[in-house]
């Protein structure tokens, strides 16, 4: 079982490069649809967290600088989902790595509703392990029906099924503990980096009105926000076609500061 941070780096590194932080499951086995309309238009750097029950935000922060730097890649936009949006506040405040913007998609600053973010954790800890698979099955089968247009689409979601383990549980509710710590909103204050918010329109899990009203109220360089109502908390899975084409537009246009309405 690899317990390393993985990397996988798809396109020309003349293209700009897009980097994706993945979300609670900790990796990109749920990104393949979002990842293929990118194809051609970016260099796509995605990553698989190890099972880590000990690492801090920083800790993610400063082993992914060192992975990128190991392959050459030394600037680009930082695209957080969910859990790994507190990922990214803390590699900009670092400021090792030259990040070109900031894309949250269904991410957040501090979490709007810490209280579920520790509930969820203590409720990780306590549904059985076996049950769990049951949960995770479903989703897949749900999943199957739903988004798998393709056969890369139907090879991740079965790579999905396979990393469920009771270690991945136990990493999951140590990234849950994470976020119900987290709280960056002095970086995302301060930062001078251009910021875009996309979230799909029927989220429990990080209430977009929530974060989309702090953003705008607190962060000087958010840009623009998008709401696609189609979609769930899972933007890029649910939402791959429409969630490629306003981060592609956010990406390719001209850099001149607009604050978002």
């Amino acid at each position: 079982m690899l317990e390393e941070l993985q990397l996988r780096i798809y396109g020309d590194a003349a293209l700009p490069t897009l980097i994706y932080f993945p979300g609670l499951h900790g990796d990109w086995t749920l990104v393949g649809g979002f990842r293929k309309h990118l194809l051609g238009h970016v260099r796509f750097v995605e990553f698989t967290y190890p099972r880590t029950l000990t690492w801090t935000l920083e800790d993610y922060a400063a082993n992914i600088e060192i992975a990128l730097a190991k392959n050459g890649i030394t600037h680009g936009w930082l695209l957080g989902e969910s859990f790994g949006s507190q990922i990214v506040w803390p590699l900009v405040r670092r400021g090792k790595f030259q990040a070109q913007g900031i894309i949250l998609a269904g991410g957040f600053v501090k979490h709007p509703m810490r209280w579920g973010a520790r509930l969820s954790e203590k409720l990780c800890g306590q549904i059985p392990f076996s049950i769990l698979v049951q949960i995770m099955l479903a989703f897949t089968k749900f999943a199957r029906a739903c988004y798998c247009r393709s056969l890369e689409t139907s090879i991740a979601i079965d790579e999905f099924a396979v990393r469920r383990t009771e270690l991945d549980r136990q990493a999951m509710q140590h990234r849950l503990h994470l976020i119900a710590e987290s709280d960056p909103r002095t970086v995302a204050s301060a930062t001078k980096l251009p910021v875009f918010y996309l979230s799909g329109g029927f989220d429990p899990i990080v209430p977009w009105p929530c974060v989309k009203y702090w953003l705008q109220q607190h962060c000087p360089t958010l840009r623009a926000s998008q709401i696609i109502f189609i979609a769930d908390h899972n933007i890029l899975g649910t939402a791959s076609a429409q969630a490629a084409r306003q981060v592609l537009a956010w990406i390719n246009q001209p850099p001149v500061l607009r604050i978002a309405a």
